[in-house]
């Protein structure tokens, strides 16, 4: 059976935490505005989109050469998990970016080299959803449900811009161990 709870609530919290599609989306969002940064936005999940197919074409790849590679993908998914627990437990000293370029262009290249969403769609596909299913439609519809998910957490904070930075300042601590202990949970439940 699908390990549903598990999956949704790793990938919630990977699109929901700051990485450079949020942070850019942000601060974007507070240079232009909302509505002027919606290209911006429509960009990330048009590139978002693209990464999620090209790490499906690779982890499907990976498990049809390397049948026997699916525990090491395991392995390799929790221990960015744990990575990411570590990551949320000691957040950094700043994570502004300040950026003038939100055009669509720039918002779809930026996901060719956001290691965050590479490694978040391969852990996704090799440790969530190609033991589960080997349908190519299937697997389509969970990359652009990746690639979904992803552009709701940076609409999030271009939404919310600086709103959101005082919510983590204010609350940052006790969102962070919420984070990390839905994170473990999922590392966990890999293995499960």
């Amino acid at each position: 059976m699908f390990p549903w709870i598990s999956f949704l609530s790793y990938t919630i919290i990977v699109a929901y935490t700051p990485g450079p599609n949020n942070i850019m989306s942000m601060n974007n969002a507070k240079n232009v505005g909302f509505k002027k940064g919606i290209l911006f936005n429509l960009g990330i999940f048009t590139g978002f989109s693209v990464v999620m197919i090209l790490c499906l074409i690779f982890s499907t790849v990976l498990y049809t050469v390397i049948p026997k590679i699916q525990l090491p993908m395991k392995i390799l998914g929790a221990t960015y998990m744990v990575y990411l627990i570590i990551k949320t437990i000691v957040p950094a000293k700043d994570h502004e970016i300040k950026t003038n370029n939100g055009t669509f262009i720039i918002g779809a290249l930026l996901q060719l080299i956001n290691p965050k969403i590479i490694i978040y769609g391969i852990t996704a596909m090799s440790s969530y959803i190609l033991p589960y299913y080997k349908e190519i439609p299937i697997l389509i519809a969970f990359a652009f449900l990746l690639s979904f998910v992803g552009f709701t957490g940076s609409i999030c904070w271009a939404l919310f811009g600086s709103l959101f930075s005082i919510v983590f300042n204010r609350h940052g601590k006790i969102l962070n161990i919420v984070m990390a202990i839905l994170l473990l949970y999922c590392a966990v439940s890999l293995f499960l």
